[in-house]
């Protein structure tokens, strides 16, 4: 499945989060592609971060990271960065998708 994802970084924040990006740390890697993520991508626009991850089970990905020590660590790195962190803890599904040319 498909999902695209909408964060914001805190201003500022830019040049830092593209350098943090520069390169993922290996055990969150594995702990991605073990929680069924084959491609992650992120494009920046200003502050606006446009994520599209395609991944088995999204919901289950959630799941699988929310615990996970390599999940946890980034995302307490990302919550320095980011205007809103993510704690996992709620139900996201991603944005609904309005369009797709066929």
């Amino acid at each position: 499945m498909r999902v695209a994802l909408h964060t914001r970084l805190r201003p500022g924040k830019e040049r830092e989060y593209e350098r943090v990006h520069a390169v993922i740390p290996p055990e969150l890697d594995i702990a991605l592609r073990e929680a069924g993520v084959s491609a992650w991508r992120i494009w920046r626009d200003g502050l606006d971060l446009f994520h599209l991850v395609e991944v088995a089970d999204y919901a289950g990905m959630r799941r699988a990271l929310r615990d996970h020590p390599a999940n946890v660590a980034w995302q307490a790195r990302m919550a320095e960065l980011l205007d809103v962190e993510d704690d996992y803890s709620g139900t996201d599904t991603g944005l609904d998708l309005v369009w797709e040319l066929p």
